[in-house]
């Protein structure tokens, strides 16, 4: 296996953790938020999360200001409703059956999963949001595509009152929802986008993700942000500097 197909792999482990065992994380070195295990000593877990520290791509970010571009539209198809959900212990996570994908381009990503950081881990001109979802698909080849959705505090989204009734309570296997959760309820009307190279924001923090973070956030109820919190009071890394990356908007 060379270094980049081993990349890859653990990125999709590390994106993917039930992939890897059925509703349980994959097994390596504990860590967390805060204190010794925090974000600040992600790199001084194993080697294989060195990146965590020295990394030049690392995510989230800060999108201070952008570049207008002629991306592609982002062209999703969630037909069906994923319905196995899992406390990992770092988050809350809804588990995809094959079907549901990404068109970039010339490029299709299959969903894998999607799952919930409180509060964002990215900022918009300095600003955080209550809350943001991450979809993660990857490529055949190996290429990982993540889309990210700002959540805000308004009125309530089907979807996520599903997905709040249904979150266990301790870290433990998957489990199947009472409803399914249309994973399409939870993407803004308006599809525009910022594009950049990144990384996973968990370790080992492998530099190996297009990140497609939405512009226009999604209004979910604010007694369910509340009842994430109790669950996962803060499980955002800190933003990490861009390192003069590009960062495109369509």
């Amino acid at each position: 296996m060379n270094r980049r197909h081993a990349l890859r792999v653990l990125a999709g482990m590390a994106l993917c953790p039930v992939c890897a065992s059925p509703g349980l994380a994959a097994e390596g070195p504990h860590w967390g938020y805060e204190g010794d295990h925090g974000p600040s000593h992600w790199g001084d877990l194993d080697a294989a999360s060195k990146t965590c520290s020295v990394g030049s791509q690392q995510s989230p970010i800060d999108i201070q200001g952008s570049i207008k571009s002629q991306l592609p539209a982002l062209k999703v198809s969630w037909p069906k409703k994923p319905d196995m959900i899992v406390n990992n212990g770092h988050t809350i996570q809804v588990n995809a059956d094959p079907g549901n994908s990404l068109t970039l381009g010339s490029s299709k990503y299959e969903l894998l999963q999607y799952h919930l950081h409180h509060p964002s881990e990215h900022l918009i001109a300095g600003k955080a949001y209550p809350m943001e979802v991450h979809f993660v698909h990857r490529e055949a080849s190996g290429n990982l595509a993540v889309v990210g959705a700002l959540m805000a505090g308004g009125k309530a989204n089907a979807a996520f009152s599903k997905i709040v009734a249904a979150m266990p309570g301790k870290e433990g296997p998957a489990v199947k929802m009472a409803a399914a959760a249309d994973p399409n309820q939870m993407l803004p009307a308006q599809r525009g986008y910022y594009r950049y190279s990144g990384s996973l924001t968990t370790p080992p923090c492998s530099e190996v993700v297009n990140w497609l973070v939405l512009r226009e956030p999604i209004q979910v109820a604010r007694g369910d942000i509340d009842a994430f919190a109790k669950l996962f009071p803060m499980n955002a890394r800190p933003v990490q500097k861009d390192n003069r990356r590009f960062v495109l908007s369509s």
